[in-house]
């Protein structure tokens, strides 16, 4: 396949799995728990798949949807007064099939009863 020659109107992806864990900076305390709250209301109010795991949230949909609400809570954690977040963030894209996070894991889970 060739690269457009006007990167600009290159599309992107039409749905992704995203993985990201957001780290509040200078909050004054160890704990992050009430920022993780007000990302988890804001996350499942959403309208996207979202589950929440021990260290961040898995989140499905386009890629524009996605990527929005990953800066919405950003942004709603900077209106609450941190100043400074980094946020890990790993997202996966598929062409051959359609594939939710739940799928994957009950395949990996099939597997290893396989095993057993």
């Amino acid at each position: 396949m060739s690269s457009p020659k006007d990167l600009s109107t290159l599309p992107t992806p039409p749905a992704c799995i995203a993985d990201f864990c957001i780290i509040p900076i200078g909050t004054g305390s160890a704990s992050v728990s009430k920022e993780v709250a007000e990302v988890q209301r804001l996350l499942r109010g959403c309208g996207l798949v979202v589950s929440m795991h021990s260290a961040g949230s898995t989140v499905e949909g386009s890629w524009d949807d996605v990527m929005k609400v990953i800066g919405q809570c950003h942004s709603l954690l900077h209106g609450n007064g941190v100043v400074r977040i980094q946020n890990d963030i790993r997202v996966g894209t598929r062409t051959d099939k359609k594939q939710t996070s739940r799928e994957k894991v009950e395949k990996v889970e099939m597997l290893l009863r396989e095993g057993e």
